[in-house]
């Protein structure tokens, strides 16, 4: 494992695509960590005798249509979408690679239900799902990262399910199963390391996929409750009166396309240093 680790930081660093992307990305979370220091005002903070203000030395991006600094809602809506974007994998993770790997190593009946309840949850489209589950748990941080859950386990199981089917005929594997191994031995001491790559991929693809959620979500008003300083909600304040303040509709939007851009760019540069193809 660490030959294999040491391979893909090495190709990492050969591609700067990828490396500018890890870049900004440890430099956009350091900056939402330190919103409640970096930002000049208070996110929450309406002052009506401002309202609208374009961008000027006092409001460097500007104010809403409540007076609030654009700045220092953009830095503290930072902190929201990456924790919607990396909290939401965990659930996500844990049972989309235990169904997966439970599936793909015991078979059997167990693998077939499994895989029967991947294709309904496949036989739903992912966005009307995600709709539908937000008016029925309501809108708020926990309902979505309930919802979200829901409608992307079945895409990690069925990957996960694969890799593990290829794996189990590896000479390491049989010659465990020979040498008289648990199956709860090989999965944890033996296949789960070698999904280590396969689920970091998975991983920085399924971060941005949780954010362009959020965003969508609070943009249409069944995502998170506002007044929380969330890019969807203040994309869709903004997209309201883009002609007459068009500030207010460009800042989050090219927040969330820039980090968009970078995590998926992130995403197909640890893929291509997975490949074992590559040079």
């Amino acid at each position: 494992m660490r030959i294999l680790w040491r391979s893909i930081t090495r190709r990492l660093r050969r591609d700067r695509a990828g490396l500018s992307s890890l870049i900004f990305l440890v430099v956009l979370t350091t900056v939402a960590l330190l919103a409640p220091w970096l930002a000049p005002f208070d996110p929450l903070d309406v002052d009506f005798e401002h309202v609208r203000q374009p961008p000027d030395a006092q409001h460097w991006l500007g104010t809403d249509k409540q007076g609030r600094d654009v700045l220092s809602r953009l830095l503290f809506g930072a902190r929201l979408s990456l924790a919607v974007g990396f909290v939401s994998q965990a659930p996500i993770l844990l049972i989309g690679v235990s169904a997966g790997c439970l599936a793909g190593y015991r078979g059997g009946r167990s693998a077939g239900l499994i895989m029967r309840v991947v294709d309904v949850f496949y036989a739903f489209p992912t966005t009307l799902l995600l709709i539908a589950l937000m008016a029925i748990l309501g809108r708020g941080f926990g309902s979505l990262l309930i919802a979200l859950t829901i409608t992307s386990w079945a895409g990690v199981a069925r990957l996960v399910r694969g890799q593990v089917l290829r794996l189990k005929q590896a000479e390491f594997i049989t010659a465990a199963v020979s040498l008289g191994a648990a199956d709860w031995h090989i999965l944890w001491r033996h296949i789960l390391p070698n999904l280590s790559g396969i689920i970091l991929v998975m991983l920085s693809l399924g971060i941005p996929g949780a954010i362009v959620a959020e965003a969508g979500l609070s943009f249409l008003g069944i995502g998170l409750l506002p007044p929380a300083p969330s890019w969807g909600l203040m994309l869709s304040d903004g997209f309201s009166v883009v002609r007459s303040s068009p500030h207010l509709a460009w800042a989050p939007a090219i927040a969330i396309g820039l980090t968009m851009l970078a995590l998926y760019t992130l995403g197909d540069s640890l893929a291509d240093a997975l490949d074992p193809r590559a040079n």
